[in-house]
C-alpha cells in the first residue's frame, strides 16, 4: 500500500457477499488495515455474476487477503473461530441469525475475544422488520428513495447500489467510534447499521421538508425547485448540460455573463423566490440561449465563474477523466484475467495524501495456506486441513 494508511495495525476478517458487507472491509483496507475475506469453498459467488453486478467483486474487494472454508465442517468452523479470535474487527452480512447458528454470534465469539468488534450489516436494524429479506432496491422502494427518484407513479432506483455503499459507510463509522471507544474501556462491541435505516436517513431532507412546509416533497422530476435555474440544458451540439443558479450574486453574474440584460433589468425578479415564481417565462429564454452554445463552448464561458455546472457524464467518461488522472483518483487493479484497469480510490485526502496502490485481486483461496500459517498452524496440519476440504486454496 502507498499512501495514507492510518489503520494500519487493525486486523480485520470478513464473512461477507455481494456489496453491503464488502464495501465495509474495502473501505478499511484501503485505509491500510490487514482484512482476510472468508470466501465458501469455490471462492464467493459474486466473482461470477455477470451483467450489472460484474463489477460487483473487483470494486469491493481490493486489498484484502482470501481463504476458503467450509463453515458446514467442524475444522473450517474451528478455523474461523480462531481467525476470529486473533481479529481486532469482525464484518459480516449474512441473513439474521446465520452467524448465530454456526456458533459465530458476538456472544460467542466475544468471550474469548473481548475486544472484537463485531460489525452486522442487515436489511434491517432489529425491529418488526429484522427478519425480513433486503436488498439494496427492496430498501430503495421501501423507504420512499425510488419514490423521489422517478416520475410520478414510476418509482426508480437511483443508478447505482447507493444503499448498499452508503450503509458500508456508516457501518465503517460505527466501526471507528467503536474502535475510539475500545481505547478508553478496553472492550469491543457489536455494531449494526442496515439498508432501510440507511435509506430513511438519506430521505429525511423530505421528511424534514413536509414538517416544515405542511406538504408532502413530490418527486424530484416533479418537484418545485428551490431554484429557478436548475436544471440540464439541451446545447448546440446535442451534448446536454447541468446549469444551476442557486444565489441572486449568480443571477447577476449569469445574466452579465451571457448578455441577458433585458432579465437582469426586471427587478421583479432580482430575488430567487421571485426568480422560482417566474420560472415559466425565464425558462424558455434561458433554454434557447444555451442550445446556441456548443457544450466545450459554455464549459469554457463558465470555467471560473463560480457558477454550478456539469456536462452529463457516463460511467465510462470517467477513466479518462483529467481531474481523476490528476489528483490520483483512479487507482491500477489488476482483474482475475490479468487485464489492468483503472478503479475509484476512497474520495477523500489525508494530509495531502490519497489512499492509492496498484491491486490484485486474489483469486478465491489464494492466501489459505499463508493465512493459516499466521495463526500458528504448522504444515502438516495445514496439509491435513486442505486434504479433508475444510479449507482451499494456495498461499
Amino acid at each position: 500500500m502507498t499512501g495514507p494508511q492510518p489503520l494500519k495495525n487493525l486486523k480485520i476478517v470478513e464473512f461477507t457477499h455481494m456489496v453491503m458487507g464488502p464495501a465495509v472491509g474495502a473501505i478499511l483496507a484501503s485505509l491500510g488495515a490487514e482484512v482476510v475475506r472468508v470466501e465458501p469453498i469455490g471462492g464467493d459467488r459474486t466473482r461470477k455474476l455477470i451483467g450489472s453486478g460484474a463489477g460487483y467483486f473487483p470494486m469491493y474487494n481490493r486489498h484484502k487477503a482470501s481463504i476458503c472454508l467450509d463453515l458446514k465442517s467442524p475444522d473450517g468452523l474451528a478455523v474461523a473461530r480462531d481467525l476470529a479470535a486473533g481479529a481486532d474487527i469482525l464484518i459480516e452480512n449474512y441473513r439474521p441469525g446465520a452467524m448465530d447458528r454456526l456458533g459465530l454470534g458476538y456472544e460467542a465469539l466475544a468471550a474469548s475475544n473481548p475486544r472484537l468488534i463485531y460489525c452486522s450489516e442487515k436489511g434491517f436494524l432489529p425491529g418488526p422488520y429484522e427478519e425480513r429479506t433486503a436488498l439494496d432496491e427492496v430498501a430503495q422502494m421501501m423507504g420512499g428513495l425510488a419514490y423521489m427518484t422517478g416520475p410520478p407513479g414510476r418509482p426508480l432506483r437511483a443508478g447505482s447500489s447507493v444503499i448498499d455503499v452508503t450503509g458500508g459507510m456508516f457501518g465503517v463509522i460505527a466501526i471507528l467510534a467503536a474502535v475510539e471507544e475500545r481505547h478508553r474501556t478496553g472492550r469491543g462491541q457489536k455494531v449494526q447499521s442496515s439498508l432501510f435505516e440507511t435509506t430513511i436517513y438519506l430521505i429525511g431532507q423530505h421528511m424534514a421538508q413536509l414538517a416544515v412546509t405542511g406538504k408532502p416533497a413530490a418527486p424530484m422530476p416533479a418537484r418545485i425547485s428551490a431554484w429557478a435555474i436548475y436544471d440540464v440544458f439541451e446545447t448546440a451540439d446535442d451534448k446536454p448540460i447541468f446549469i444551476g443558479v442557486v444565489t441572486d450574486a449568480l443571477w447577476e453574474k449569469f445574466c452579465a455573463l451571457f448578455g441577458l440584460d433585458d432579465l437582469w433589468a426586471d427587478e421583479s425578479i432580482r430575488e430567487n423566490t421571485a426568480r422560482v415564481l417566474a420560472r415559466d417565462r425565464i425558462m424558455p429564454q434561458i433554454r434557447a440561449l444555451v442550445q446556441t452554445w456548443k457544450r466545450d463552448d459554455l464549459i469554457a464561458r463558465l470555467e471560473g465563474t463560480g457558477l454550478p455546472f456539469a456536462p452529463i457524464g457516463r460511467p465510462e467518461d470517467m477513466f479518462d477523466d483529467p481531474h481523476l488522472l490528476a489528483s490520483g483518483g483512479l487507482e491500477p487493479v489488476t482483474l482475475s484475467d490479468g487485464t489492468i484497469t483503472m478503479l475509484p480510490t476512497l474520495p477523500i485526502e489525508m494530509n495531502g495524501a490519497r489512499p492509492h496502490a496498484h491491486a490484485a485481486l486474489p483469486e478465491a483461496g489464494a492466501d489459505t495456506k499463508s493465512v493459516l500459517a499466521g495463526l500458528g498452524y504448522d504444515e502438516a496440519r495445514i496439509e491435513a486441513l486442505l486434504a479433508s476440504g475444510a479449507v482451499e486454496g494456495q498461499g
